[in-house]
């Protein structure tokens, strides 16, 4: 599972990672994660007989991860302190929790650029308590206005 695989390649001494760091884990890690299953299947194969269906599964799923990353893999996003910190806190695989978690698509056909997908809901819960109180600000602005112009 994606999730589990980032939760446990998250080091814990850092409040958020690089967006290098996070290309450095999908590339070094993520993509080769199935490598030693397959060359254990290729292993146990002889000379001349074909892939078995164990083995061409692990290279087609390999394959997909690869075109997944160039043309956008999508992850919790790494880069964003509040998401790591929440993130680090997700227990048991708990599905539920997932939706709290910003998200983003990284891509190695565009190395340099986020693209948010989804925002957590803790961050929508956060952005709309800010909104309230700027527009209860705003409107107490408003009303001592009014005030002193009546002065």
């Amino acid at each position: 599972d994606r999730f589990v695989f980032f939760h446990h390649a998250l080091p814990s001494d850092v409040p958020a990672l690089t967006l290098p760091e996070v290309h450095e884990i999908i590339k070094d890690v993520w993509l080769h994660r199935h490598d030693v299953a397959i060359a254990e299947e290729a292993a146990t194969r002889r000379k001349g007989e074909p892939r078995s269906s164990k083995e061409d599964k692990l290279l087609a799923a390999k394959k997909a991860d690869e075109e997944e990353y160039r043309t956008g893999l999508e992850i919790p996003d790494l880069t964003d302190p509040m998401t790591v910190e929440l993130f680090r806190k997700w227990e048991d695989g708990d599905p539920n929790y997932i939706p709290l978690l910003r998200m983003i698509r990284v891509s190695s056909a565009d190395p340099e650029k986020i693209l948010i997908t989804r925002k957590g809901k803790r961050e929508e819960e956060l952005e709309a308590k800010a909104a309230k109180e700027a527009k209860a600000a705003a409107k107490a602005a408003a009303k001592d206005s009014n005030a002193m112009a009546l002065d």
